[in-house]
């Protein structure tokens, strides 16, 4: 499907969706744990995934109202009686292979043409030393994946670099081996503010983690959850699109952003140090971004790669030079998000130049252009955003946004902007 954004001015208000990370987080622990509700949940396609492997592993999992009904599996999973499909949702995929762990029997994991080019052979090896046996069908760490359990524990080294996600994952399901584990972490952490999340949400359902020092974690076995219930919060990845709107086209209020473990909140600092014009209630839990006259900035996104997409429009469409940098594991998302935003920008004039762990951007004026999503949600929210600078930009594959942001073109509208239909 394809959408055409005109230059837009734009003024008024519209609600943060809810958290994916949080609410895949909540889904799998709620799912862990006898019975929960999780409340302000987001329901999207990536999201659905994660529900859907949860209830393959014996899960009763009902939608009522904006609240999940979850009766779980109480940490007894069966196996699946069928492929766990996880569709685009790479977040499901590593979590649901570390829960394959746990299972007594064999779990077969796949996903769409995207998921199966992704890596996992960090989270495999690691599952491999801990007692479990894991393995990719095709020998490369992609999937399809087969985890056969039980998981017994110990001590299991792990790559930091290239995702958070399979910390994430460690750390969810080891509480449930038989032994005693300890995850330590080789290299840069990358995306730690994830891992923070949940370290935060596994300790509301009680479990139990001791970090040593900064990139090590033990975790005693045979442990419960009991999480009850859980209250997902507004997702700064989401609203970072909508703050770049208001930083380039008028003035937008973002509600239902408080404070939290979200490393993307960083982006109203840089905002700020772009000379936006930003205010941040944090007890109201609203935040206004009005236009500026925005200049170029050094940024490091080591903890914070879902924000690159964003940050490229607003280099571009600023005065001088904008460089982001510790930026090589966004290479390994939905899509290459440094070479994807570096093609499409390209197409809209832009002066971008990709370096292996960067992008360097000559801000100036965009013009518009027909350029691609790359199926991917974040790339396509970052295009609309600079379309609506540049003037008449067509965009491909717009359904990608219902992975994360199901109402966003929806939401823009709301507030001024000039959205059609291109086909």
């Amino acid at each position: 499907m394809k959408l055409t954004i005109q230059r837009s001015d734009i003024k008024g208000s519209v609600n943060a969706p809810p958290s994916k990370s949080y609410t895949h987080r909540a889904v799998a622990i709620a799912a862990l744990s006898k019975k929960a509700v999780v409340t302000n949940p987001l329901i999207s396609e990536d999201t659905k995934a994660t529900i859907r492997a949860c209830e393959a592993f014996g899960a009763v999992i009902e939608q009522k109202g904006d609240s999940l009904a979850i009766r779980g599996f109480d940490g007894k999973l069966k196996v699946p009686d069928n492929v766990i499909d996880v569709a685009n949702s790479g977040t499901t995929l590593r979590i649901m292979t570390a829960l394959s762990s746990l299972v007594d029997g064999a779990t077969v994991l796949t996903g769409d043409a995207s998921i199966r080019t992704r890596p996992n052979t960090p989270l495999l090896n690691a599952l491999n030393d801990l007692g479990a046996e894991a393995f990719s069908t095709r020998g490369n760490g992609m999937a399809p994946l087969v985890v056969r359990g039980r998981m017994r524990g110990g001590r299991v080294y792990i790559d930091g670099s290239m995702s958070s996600q399979f910390i994430s994952a460690l750390l969810i399901a080891c509480p449930f081996a038989h032994n005693e584990t300890a995850v330590i972490i080789k290299g840069e952490l990358k995306s730690r503010p994830y891992v923070n999340i949940t370290i935060d949400m596994l300790k509301d359902a009680g479990a139990k983690i001791t970090a040593e020092g900064t990139n090590s974690f033990v975790i005693p076995p045979e442990q419960e959850y009991n999480i009850r219930s859980y209250n997902v919060p507004g997702d700064f990845s989401s609203a970072s699109y909508m703050m770049a709107a208001g930083a380039l086209c008028g003035e937008v209020t973002i509600r239902n952003l408080f404070p939290s473990e979200q490393g993307d909140s960083a982006l109203i600092g840089i905002l700020r140090e772009m000379e936006a014009q930003v205010q941040w209630d944090e007890k109201k839990g609203e935040v206004k971004v009005s236009k500026g006259e925005l200049h170029g900035i050094t940024v490091d996104v080591g903890k914070t790669p879902d924000l690159v997409p964003t940050l490229a429009v607003l280099g571009a469409a600023s005065e001088g030079t904008m460089t982001i940098e510790n930026a090589e594991h966004v290479r390994y998302k939905e899509t290459d998000r440094l070479h994807a935003m570096t093609v499409e920008l390209k197409k809209m004039g832009v002066d971008i130049t990709e370096k292996k762990d960067r992008l360097i951007i000559q801000g100036g004026a965009m013009r518009g252009a027909e350029v691609h999503g790359w199926d991917d949600h974040r790339i396509v929210m970052a295009l609309a955003v600079a379309g609506m600078v540049a003037g008449e930009t067509t965009i491909d594959t717009v359904e990608s946004v219902s992975i994360s942001y199901p109402g966003f073109f929806e939401d823009l509208k709301r507030i001024g902007a000039v959205v059609d239909s291109a086909e």
